[in-house]
């Protein structure tokens, strides 16, 4: 899978553009707030429908305007080309967001996964140290876009939770069958959510493993642990449904005390141990940005093991959180992808074979030389 033309209309600092991204590794060098991350964003949005800057989609609107809009033509092994956009509108509150594919409207869960994305921005090295939340949103990203069931089941556990914390906050005692309602449809969605999981994070823990013992020629093991926050050792929906069921029982007049919902996979985590301890209490910050480095590289093949396509990855700023030789060992291994995207403030000393460089200036990019 490739992307090989990108189309923005007043999406952040660019008015209009039209560029034919290369196979292999594209490499933007520039200054800062020349659009350089802008670029990598929008083709993220391409992919995920969302960015990886902001919440606030409005934000993404060029300044001024009322609508922004992201095309790209998708080309997957077969050859076959689709184009598909994403179109925010600025409303008075917010923004609006439609996409389409194959010039036909379509709803954000039949967008999801036509162009798939793995993205790596100087945020994610605080994976390891940072909120349980972080991991999740890492998951649930990387698995909405191979299963779109489990995007439905999530949007539905989504849905269900706020209706349940809402009723549980409000000003008089929740109806106790309504709440019975709420948990039963939480405990169906979110067994789904957890097996899913937890097939992903085995997957992940085993390709991180191989990847970081080869950067580390072996002196160090890491491990990556899915942490429900219902253990159980059932491994079916229908086992994890139960267990979700009996955990809600036994936890109910707790809830009531907090008015939130204290059991599910909202609670989820995910571990990473080094040579025995929790990386995040005894790692380095070296041992930890390698281990992000690790799981990003297993999220890449993962990915493209279970859809068959392998995804777009999008590298925004990352060399000048590394060192050398970090930066050199992952780059190596990004010329062996199929399409790539690297931003940067310098060019780096190694770029592997199959590199284009291009210069992004003041929204504007010129292609400079092929190494």
């Amino acid at each position: 899978m490739r992307l090989a033309r990108l189309a923005l209309s007043n999406f952040r600092n660019y008015d209009e553009l039209e560029f034919e991204p290369q196979p292999g590794l594209n490499v933007f060098i520039g200054k800062n707030a020349q659009g350089k991350s802008n670029l990598l964003e929008a083709i993220a949005m391409l992919g995920i429908g969302k960015s990886f800057r902001t919440t606030r989609d409005a934000d993404t609107i060029r300044t001024g305007e009322q609508r922004a809009i992201i095309r790209g033509d998708v080309v997957r092994d077969d050859e076959e080309r689709t184009t598909i956009a994403c179109s925010i509108a600025r409303l008075p509150r917010g923004a609006r967001k439609t996409f389409s594919r194959g010039g036909r409207n379509v709803s954000y869960a039949a967008f999801l996964g036509t162009l798939s994305v793995v993205t790596f921005v100087p945020a994610d090295l605080q994976m390891v140290t940072g909120s349980p939340s972080l991991r999740r949103a890492f998951l649930n990203t990387m698995l909405a876009q191979q299963d779109r069931a489990y995007y439905r089941s999530l949007a539905r556990y989504q849905a269900t939770l706020r209706q349940k914390n809402a009723l549980l906050r409000g000003p008089s005692e929740p109806d106790e069958a309504l709440l019975s309602v709420y948990d039963a449809s939480l405990a169906d969605a979110g067994g789904a959510i957890m097996v899913a999981r937890s097939v992903a994070v085995e997957a992940l823990a085993r390709e991180a493993l191989t990847v970081h013992a080869a950067w580390t020629h072996g002196a160090e093991r890491l491990e990556v642990r899915y942490a429900p926050n219902v253990a159980t050792a059932e491994t079916t929906e229908e086992g994890v449904r139960d267990a979700i069921a009996r955990r809600q029982g036994e936890q109910r007049a707790m809830e009531r005390a907090r008015k939130t919902t204290i059991v599910g996979p909202h609670r989820d985590d995910v571990t990473f141990v080094l040579d025995g301890e929790a990386l995040a209490t005894y790692g380095s910050q070296g041992q930890q940005r390698t281990a992000v480095l690790a799981l990003k590289a297993a999220e890449y093949t993962v990915m493209r093991d279970r859809t068959g396509a392998a995804p777009l990855l999008l590298l925004d700023d990352f060399l000048s959180e590394l060192d050398e030789q970090r930066a050199a060992a992952f780059l190596t291994g990004v010329g062996e992808y199929e399409q790539a995207f690297v931003t940067a403030t310098h060019q780096p000393p190694t770029l592997p074979a199959r590199s284009v460089l291009f210069s992004v200036a003041d929204a504007a990019i010129c292609a400079e030389t092929t190494c």
